[in-house]
């Protein structure tokens, strides 16, 4: 069976991002193809994301684990171990004490070399001490009981260049394959870069011209003078500097010639997005809108009944198969299913490769949905003919090349499991997609059937005093036994008001549930 290859259908791959701001805080689909492929929510009360700064306090230190706890104001210690210090740490604490004391003139004519770098295999309590402040950045978000994951090793990023203070080195990204035009940015980065800061160019700069670059990287440097500003007379713990919001980020790593629409609920935040994107991609600012109809935006797109398809227990497939997503403490368990594929004729290999090959684009699609990380285990249908699992392992792998988290995919053993480690930098996205039963309420016990008749005669009756014409909507079964037979309920009761009650059906109801409307179809509120 042949396998598409991602890259060749890559070219006309149609993305968009639909923005929602709501009371909670805001929401970020991206759509590739008109598919929900990452989910992103941003609270408003959310004080840790990934890439902020902060100014904080050694509260503890731990040998044993040559790590501290920080106090950077979250209710979990941050965790900062010794691998995740800077190697110029001290000269980073030596910039923070003159920094907090405003000793501009001071931090002017230091040498960020002069500071001895630290042993790899060093000690902690060696350079940190309880109540030392510290200038860490945001690594991985609160998971769960833990605080924060922290480094001291800072980088800002804007759309073209990564910046960290200290150093000298420039890298170039592996994915730009070109070697003549790694080599020309490499020079040209080199010859753009100021003293003491080490500059990693992205895969997007490729083909940037040096003024595009050199802009960049001035107001990266003026970034930093501004985090050292905001350190004078600071108290820990206290952010210092913030990353930019989550659909800025987005389309910072990801914004190309495949987006066709940028849209949000919100005046504010469209502006915002124009502003960036005119600054980072002016020639695509004019699909950026504002959705000012009355409707959900979410439901506008279809994003709403996605996520309630892509979020439960059971994942179903276009094309039959389903997947089963369970998740204990140490992994996630993927199953993959055949459904009703079964009974496709042809014979058992084939079949099993043809779930298989669906099973493996939702497999992708659903580590980015949900943020899976860590350990995942895939089961897929058993394949007899190694040809066909090492298909699957490489399907797998391009489809996980648009995944942005770090990832490693091993391939399918003989029993066709298959290992993804994931990286997880914050909680992952949980959404209850079960909804209350509307006939017990979540109890799992309902009034006994026999007096729901008697329950809506009673309301019926009292009602009808007050209005000349009454409609009654039911649940189907209901609705058939209040109207069938030549002496129906529904007769008996206009035999005894000399007034018509009409029935409909609404299959949306619960068995136990009925709504009665007045003579303008308006709801009675019972």
């Amino acid at each position: 069976m042949h396998i598409n290859c991602l890259n060749a259908s890559c070219y006309n791959m149609e993305k968009e991002l639909i923005i929602y701001n709501n009371a909670k805080g805001v929401d970020v689909a991206l759509l590739e193809n008109k598919k929900l492929v990452e989910y992103h929510q941003e609270k408003t009360n959310n004080q840790f994301n990934v890439g902020d700064i902060y100014l904080g306090r050694v509260k503890k230190i731990i040998p044993g684990l040559n790590a501290v706890f920080v106090d950077v104001g979250c209710d979990k210690d941050a965790f900062l171990h010794y691998s995740d210090l800077s190697p110029q740490i001290h000269t980073l604490n030596k910039i923070i004490r003159n920094a907090v004391a405003g000793n501009y003139t001071e931090l002017a004519r230091m040498d960020m070399s002069e500071e001895r770098e630290i042993h790899k295999e060093g000690k902690i309590a060696d350079v940190l001490k309880q109540k030392d402040l510290v200038l860490v950045q945001i690594t991985k978000e609160p998971i769960s009981s833990k605080g924060p994951r922290l480094s001291c090793e800072l980088s800002i990023a804007s759309r073209n260049i990564i910046l960290s203070p200290f150093g000298e080195n420039v890298g170039v990204s592996k994915k730009i394959a070109n070697a003549e035009e790694r080599k020309r940015l490499k020079v040209l980065v080199e010859s753009l870069k100021s003293k003491n800061f080490s500059l990693v160019v992205r895969t997007v700069a490729e083909g940037k011209t040096a003024g595009a670059l050199h802009e960049e990287i001035i107001n990266l440097n003026e970034t930093w003078k501004n985090i050292l500003t905001e350190l004078k007379g600071a108290i820990a713990p206290v952010k210092i500097h913030s990353e930019q919001n989550k659909a800025n980020s987005i389309l910072r790593d990801i914004l190309n010639d495949s987006f066709s629409k940028i849209v949000s609920n919100n005046a504010l935040i469209s502006k915002e997005i124009e502003e960036y994107v005119t600054k980072i991609a002016p020639d695509k600012k004019n699909i950026v809108s504002f959705y000012n109809d009355k409707g959900q935006i979410f439901d506008e797109y279809g994003i709403t009944k996605q996520i309630k398809s892509s979020f439960g227990k059971t994942v179903s497939m276009d094309d039959g198969g389903y997947l089963v997503v369970e998740h204990t403490e140490a992994l996630h368990v993927i199953d993959v299913n055949s459904g009703h594929k079964v009974s496709t004729t042809g014979n058992q290999e084939s079949i099993a490769l043809s779930v298989n090959t669906d099973a493996a684009r939702e497999v992708a699609r659903q580590l980015r949905l949900r943020d899976m990380g860590g350990i995942i285990v895939v089961d897929f249908i058993d394949m007899k003919v190694a040809a066909n699992r090492l298909a699957i392992y490489d399907l797998v792998k391009e489809e996980m090349q648009k995944d942005r988290a770090k990832h490693s995919i091993q391939p399918l053993t003989k029993l066709n499991l298959m290992q993804i480690t994931r990286e997880r930098v914050k909680p992952q996205i949980n959404i209850v997609t079960s909804e209350v039963c509307p006939s017990c309420n979540g109890t799992g016990k309902v009034d006994p059937t026999l007096l729901i008749t008697d329950d809506i005669y009673k309301n019926i009756k009292y009602l009808l005093g007050f209005h000349k014409k009454l409609s009654l909507e039911v649940h189907p079964f209901v609705h058939a036994y209040l109207t069938k037979g030549l002496w129906s309920v529904q007769a008996k009761w206009w035999w005894t008001h000399k007034k018509w009650i009409t029935i409909r059906s609404n299959s949306n109801l619960g068995l136990m549930n009925f709504m009665l409307f007045d003579e303008r179809n308006e709801e009675i509120k019972l």
